[in-house]
């Protein structure tokens, strides 16, 4: 029997019809965040409903298992089928206490998540995508893989394919992997909201406001 979900690359082996991930990752300050996952496919033959359900990647139990770790949190799994264009598809929502602490689950395992700290009060992201390999006449071209990041400050330098403002998109065949691509961009943190002048100055009234009132019921 095959391992089932021996990483986030092993899903795309062995299956004939094309096959579409998308990862939309927004990240804070803190370094934790949220995470949403959906990957589908289209199954062209018998056997790619055979080989899905050998593999486990569009049942529920295995899928929240593979994401599963002590320092995230699965807020939702959702797999079902579409009839109407013959596609089984599988959702995955989940919020982590740190980027890298994703590596402890079975399907990050070697992909790498980091955030460092950089110069000057700058941090680098980055993710490494596995090679993967088809075989058995595979067209590559009938997978896509999507990666989404929302980084919490200013975009310094990035080697994503597509970016707006502080979203950056990496889209790629399996071509395009080749025998392993890192995902990467430095950014510098947003600072952290201050609290507002006028706070201090109405917290600064109030307690004049106090003490008078206290001396004055003294020397009554």
């Amino acid at each position: 029997m095959l391992k089932r979900f021996r990483n986030i690359s092993f899903l795309l082996l062995f299956i004939t019809g094309c096959l579409d991930y998308t990862q939309v990752t927004t990240i804070k300050t803190d370094n934790s965040g949220t995470m949403f996952i959906h990957y589908w496919m289209k199954w062209d033959s018998p056997k790619d409903s055979l080989i899905v359900e050998e593999l486990g990647i569009f049942v529920q139990d295995s899928v929240y298992k593979e994401f599963s770790s002590e320092y995230s949190s699965i807020k939702n799994v959702e797999v079902y089928r579409d009839y109407n264009d013959s596609t089984i598809h599988a959702k995955v929502d989940l919020e982590f206490a740190s980027l890298d602490s994703l590596n402890t689950t079975k399907a990050f395992r070697g992909s790498e998540l980091s955030i460092k700290e950089g110069e000057k009060n700058t941090k680098i992201f980055s993710q490494f995508i596995q090679p993967i390999a088809t075989g058995f006449g595979i067209e590559s071209k009938d997978f896509s893989l999507t990666y989404i990041y929302y980084l919490p400050g200013e975009i310094l330098s990035h080697n994503a394919t597509e970016v707006s403002r502080n979203k950056l998109t990496w889209k790629y065949t399996l071509d395009e992997i080749g025998t392993g691509k890192f995902i990467t961009a430095s950014y510098r943190p947003f600072k952290l909201k201050e609290t507002p002048t006028f706070i201090y100055y109405c917290a600064l009234f109030v307690l004049i406001i106090v003490i008078i009132f206290v001396f004055s019921k003294r020397f009554k």
